[in-house]
């Protein structure tokens, strides 16, 4: 998780920062598979979160749509559909840092526990956090995270039944 720290910090210095970061490893051997940062706003798709990035990628470097083996390793607890995702993809471990609550304080959440979902869930997996919950949480309150989460709030959530 440190390792995903350092890595994900590297963006708090970049034109566009996130605090979103997620790593696949190997779950016996803890080889690091791949890296992956949240990209909505670079790719303008409100699904490019971290995690599922990082599944895509994986699945398309092992050619496999199976990641049973492998631990997902996140900055912040995952989403729903983020969560969904590590499921169907059969990952064996997901483990988070940052809470959804410690998010929902700089940027909009659903608010539904990684566990909660996996729980609901026919599919396996274990899901651990917050590990290492203060650093993973000090990636949302770096002064250029704050500077860039005040842009992304002057951006209105449309209201139910208005598009």
């Amino acid at each position: 998780m440190a390792e995903l720290v350092a890595f994900t910090a590297k963006t708090l210095e970049s034109a566009r920062p996130v605090p979103f970061g997620s790593l696949i490893v190997n779950s016996k051997t803890g080889e690091c598979l791949l890296r992956a940062v949240n990209a909505v706003a670079i790719e303008s798709d409100p699904s490019s979160h971290a995690e599922l990035r990082a599944v895509r990628l994986a699945c398309k470097k092992l050619k496999q749509v199976s990641l049973a083996g492998y631990t997902l390793y996140t900055t912040c607890e995952p989403c729903p559909m983020c969560m969904a995702n590590a499921l169907w993809a059969r990952l064996d471990r997901v483990v988070f840092g940052a809470t959804i609550a410690d998010a929902s304080k700089h940027c909009l959440q659903i608010h539904i526990s990684a566990k909660t979902v996996a729980a609901r869930s026919d599919m396996p997996c274990i899901v651990e956090g917050p590990v290492l919950r203060k650093q993973c949480y000090a990636l949302f309150t770096h002064p250029n995270m704050i500077a860039a989460f005040a842009r992304w709030s002057n951006r209105k959530p449309a209201k139910a039944g208005h598009a």
